[in-house]
């Protein structure tokens, strides 16, 4: 039996376990613009080497570009003259201008006014279940596509759908109460209760305990056709 020390430990560890997952500062101030193109060109280039599966020294080997030279390029530590970007373009197949896409591409926001999402009509709508997206941008720069939804559950109903997708799923309890399943596991969620989870394994509301229900659906997953 835990005690409440071991809880404690317990805890402590797994908050020390999320806090050192996460490297990135969200408060942290992006470079000036005009650094950032390094940036932009060197993940660009970086990205079609992968693309065709080559590495540093093989790109290094068809430009007579040096490897070092190629490093800074690829981190945007250096500003790479147009003479070398032709070599590049040529040796990795693409146009001159491919390089600057990141950088010109422009950063989109949706804002949706209560009660706007789009109803769509998914496998879960003939059990009763409502889905309103709340918002959708195609063709981002962080190669992911996140699918926000509000989820209504309104009516009960002998058959739950079972999903089974790409992808990463996160779920916020808004009203109601249902029991929902991932895998073989049963969760009973409340107000407030929220459930991260692979979206790969099968999952479902499997009881709905109070009527009627709302929950945030969030997906993620990755850009199809968007280089890794």
């Amino acid at each position: 039996m835990k005690t409440k020390a071991d809880k404690k430990t317990t805890k402590d560890e797994e908050a020390h376990a999320a806090k050192a997952a996460f490297s990135q500062d969200p408060h942290a101030v992006r470079e000036p613009k005009e650094n950032n193109l390094e940036m932009a060109i060197g993940h660009e280039v970086r990205a079609y080497r992968k693309k065709l599966g080559i590495t540093v020294t093989d790109l290094a080997a068809a430009t007579g570009i040096s490897l070092g030279m190629l490093s800074k390029i690829e981190n945007g530590n250096i500003s790479p003259s147009l003479t070398t970007l032709q070599s590049l373009s040529r040796a990795l197949g693409v146009p001159l201008t491919a390089f600057f896409r990141g950088y010109e591409e422009p950063r989109n926001a949706v804002f949706v006014k209560a009660g706007q999402g789009v109803e769509l009509e998914r496998r879960g709508t003939r059990a009763g279940h409502q889905y309103n997206l709340l918002g959708h941008i195609d063709n981002n720069s962080s190669g992911v596509i996140v699918e926000p939804y509000l989820i209504s559950l309104t009516a009960d109903s002998d058959v739950f759908p079972t999903f089974q997708h790409e992808g990463m799923e996160f779920l916020y309890m808004l009203e109601g109460e249902v029991v929902y399943r991932h895998s073989d596991q049963l969760f009973p969620m409340q107000p407030g209760d929220s459930l991260f989870f692979d979206a790969d394994a099968p999952h479902g509301p499997e009881k709905l305990v109070k009527l009627p229900a709302k929950y945030l659906s969030i997906i993620c997953y990755p850009q199809r056709g968007k280089i890794d």
